[in-house]
């Protein structure tokens, strides 16, 4: 049977969506047919048999399209198997240690019985929208954190996982 998966993601500069674009390739590397799109474009989960949601952090809160994704798809969320990501921390701590889900994913996590979260770094850099991205970048803090090495990683956990369900 052919599993499709959803990668939908929240995203203000770009650099999630290049987070989700890796996790779906990796995916597609195993024989799983992966969708890439932004959270605020999706409208139903019918074609999909498990999501994988991903929100950059601003603020400690998940990006306002990932988290209204959640809350408009919940139904149809519970009856999937269900994996977060965040992109955030804008140095290398998400390298050197596993950093929890914000409290919002956190919520969302237990309601959905998710089967997994993790953070990468994050990237801000030159050119960025919005005040605060510019303001930190003014303050000499940005930079692109993502480690994709993790990040293939992480996605082929997930394919080995769905590849185990897919056999029960």
């Amino acid at each position: 049977m052919e599993q499709k998966v959803l990668v939908a993601y929240g995203t203000a500069n770009g650099s999630t969506q290049e987070i989700a674009e890796t996790v779906a390739e990796v995916l597609r590397t195993t024989g799983i047919t992966a969708e890439v799109l932004p959270a605020r474009s999706v409208t139903d989960l019918d074609r999909h048999e498990a999501v994988v949601v991903g929100g950059a952090l601003y603020a400690g809160r998940w990006h306002k399209d990932a988290r209204r994704f959640v809350r408009r798809h919940r139904g149809a969320l519970a009856h999937r198997p269900v994996w977060f990501f965040s992109s955030g921390p804008l140095d290398s701590t998400a390298s050197r240690r596993d950093i929890p889900p914000v409290p919002g994913v956190k919520r969302a996590m237990a309601r959905l019985d998710a089967r997994g979260h993790v953070t990468f770094g994050g990237c801000l850099t030159e050119g960025a929208q919005g005040r605060i991205a510019r303001m930190i970048l003014r303050d000499g803090k940005g930079g692109d954190f993502r480690d994709f090495a993790a990040i293939e990683d992480w996605a082929a956990g997930l394919a080995k996982e769905l590849g185990a369900m897919a056999h029960r």
